[in-house]
């Protein structure tokens, strides 16, 4: 499915560049623009970004790393004490 028609990128493209983000950094959080970038593409109109996001959402490949989650929690506590 084509998700940005300005830059002609698929659904399948998103799929391949966070995977092969993911294999090449396992500890990378993975962004619209890095995928983009990824891609050798960039965002035009960004009328594709709300879909591309969602795309993103459905694939494995973007969980937040074990040992990143939590930071901005921790972080936070440590101001309040």
């Amino acid at each position: 499915m084509i998700v940005c028609h300005c830059m002609s990128i698929t659904d399948a493209d998103i799929q391949r560049a966070m995977e092969w983000m993911r294999a090449a950094d396992p500890e990378t959080i993975i962004t619209p623009g890095k995928i983009f970038r990824a891609l050798g593409k960039s965002s035009d109109c960004g009328g594709c970004l709300p879909l591309f996001v969602d795309t993103m959402r459905k694939s494995d490949s973007l969980e937040v790393p074990m040992q990143l989650r939590g930071l901005r929690h921790a972080t936070t506590k440590e101001r309040d004490e």
